[in-house]
């Protein structure tokens, strides 16, 4: 950022923007495993609990813990699915394409107001040399 060296090799860019995007990929890898051993020990837990505290004896539906385990594993399989397959789709080139495409549109839409302005508010056409000649010759 204030570095001395303003002739930054290209080559050394791109190889920091692999190295961030590798640092994003296994953070949100880690954080999928850490989500599916938290969703095994969760629903141990849960199967554990519920004959031994009876929890869901008064409750409408028995057996509650399995469906609260299938809520979670429709969770994480929308985890694993975004992490491994959307990320692809809409990862970081889908972002910046779409971001392109965004920028590009609303400088069109700019010029096109631009454009409007100039016609329906024409500026007024200043002779300088007549306004500079009679500007001078009034201060002498």
């Amino acid at each position: 950022m204030f570095s001395k060296d303003k002739n930054i090799d290209p080559q050394k860019i791109e190889q920091r923007e692999q190295y961030d995007y590798a640092r994003a990929r296994i953070k949100q890898k880690k954080r999928l495993m850490r989500h599916f051993i938290v969703f095994l020990a969760g629903s141990v837990l849960l199967i554990i609990i519920n004959p031994l505290l009876g929890i869901g004896k008064d409750f409408f539906i028995k057996d509650w813990f399995i469906w609260a385990i299938l809520l979670w594993a429709f969770l994480f399989i929308v985890h694993l699915l975004n992490v491994f397959f959307m990320n692809r789709f809409m990862g970081k080139e889908w972002e910046n394409r779409q971001l392109e495409k965004l920028k590009a549109k609303q400088e069109k839409k700019i010029a096109q107001l631009q454009q409007k302005i100039e016609k329906e508010l024409p500026t007024p056409e200043v002779k300088k040399n007549d306004e500079n000649q009679s500007l001078t010759t009034e201060n002498q």
